[in-house]
């Protein structure tokens, strides 16, 4: 008696359960249609997505750079502390063309550098008090420069507008296909209570039908952020480059990366893309890193020298 019972209990579990994932599709659905609906034109959908991108993203920015500098627990670092430092970055801030930064001594855990700010109000050097022992003049000044470059770039700012467009894109997805994900999971949830297995619902066709879409949005979703992390590679050679430019010794930006990396690891954290040297270790680890591997940082500003020897003229 007690088989039939429970066979009968849970095939109505089933049946409720499908009920209940069919309602919450239903009205997702209606969400769906009501908005689409109710949409505007096209070019008013545009400029609203852009707008809600744009306002996400600045307050992600503002927010965000807030709050790195109150983690950090920065300080000043003033002028007469590091006259000649000043004065070099006073005239790599005139040659780039940007306000001077304000430069801020702090306790990241590891000699490292960062920059905040550029494109919405003054940015701002963030030097590990290690750094200022671990580098000569030469070196520290190429490691500003080297952030100087990300804020007359805009680069962190750039970043965060494309990760809020990513987010942006995400939900309008999520919302798109919740109906769709709610049915189907209904179903298989229920052809499994139904079947007495409730916990192989992922093994249904309804079940492998979600899991295969859900599959599909993510692995589009994870390209879009590989595309993300090349980008901000690409500026990490970028501002590398810029660096080498307006101080004119290549070398002491590559010496300054190599003490860098060999001084400590950056931990993988929140702060990892605004480090001037990230952690980068096997193939998989530097493709989804936001900084190239120091050997072929490198490696670059040895060539780069190597060139412009060359091009000198024997006298």
């Amino acid at each position: 008696m007690r088989r039939p019972v429970l066979r009968l209990l849970m095939v109505v579990v089933g049946a409720a359960t499908l009920s209940v994932y069919l309602g919450a599709a239903y009205l997702g659905y209606l969400l769906v249609r009501t908005v689409w609906e109710l949409r505007p034109p096209p070019g008013t959908v545009a400029l609203y997505l852009v707008a809600v991108t744009v306002a996400f993203a600045y307050v992600s920015y503002q927010v965000g750079t807030a709050q790195v500098l109150r983690d950090l627990q920065v300080r000043p670092l003033a002028p007469e502390q590091a006259p000649a430092l000043y004065r070099r970055l006073a005239a790599y801030s005139d040659e780039m063309g940007i306000e001077r930064p304000e430069l801020l001594l702090a306790d990241t855990g590891q000699p490292n550098a960062l920059a905040l700010g550029g494109g919405l109000g003054r940015g701002r050097i963030v030097v590990d008090w290690r750094l200022v022992r671990l580098l000569s003049l030469d070196e520290l000044s190429a490691i500003c420069a080297h952030e100087l470059a990300h804020i007359e770039n805009r680069d962190s700012l750039v970043q965060t507008f494309g990760y809020s467009a990513l987010q942006t894109l995400s939900g309008l997805v999520t919302l798109a296909l919740a109906p769709l994900f709610l049915a189907a999971t209904g179903l298989a949830r229920a052809a499994a209570w139904i079947r007495g297995r409730p916990d192989a619902w992922d093994r249904t066709v309804p079940g492998r039908a979600q899991r295969a879409v859900g599959a599909l949005v993510a692995g589009v979703f994870f390209a879009l952020t590989l595309v993300l992390l090349a980008h901000s590679r690409r500026r990490e050679f970028a501002a590398d480059d810029r660096a080498a430019e307006v101080t004119g010794d290549s070398l002491a930006l590559a010496r300054a990366l190599v003490k860098i990396e060999n001084a400590g690891q950056s931990p993988w954290k929140l702060l990892s893309p605004l480090y001037v040297n990230g952690h980068e270790d096997g193939p998989l680890t530097r493709l989804l890193s936001t900084h190239p591997a120091t050997d072929e940082r490198v490696e670059r500003l040895r060539e780069r020298t190597d060139r412009e020897r060359q091009r000198v003229p024997a006298r």
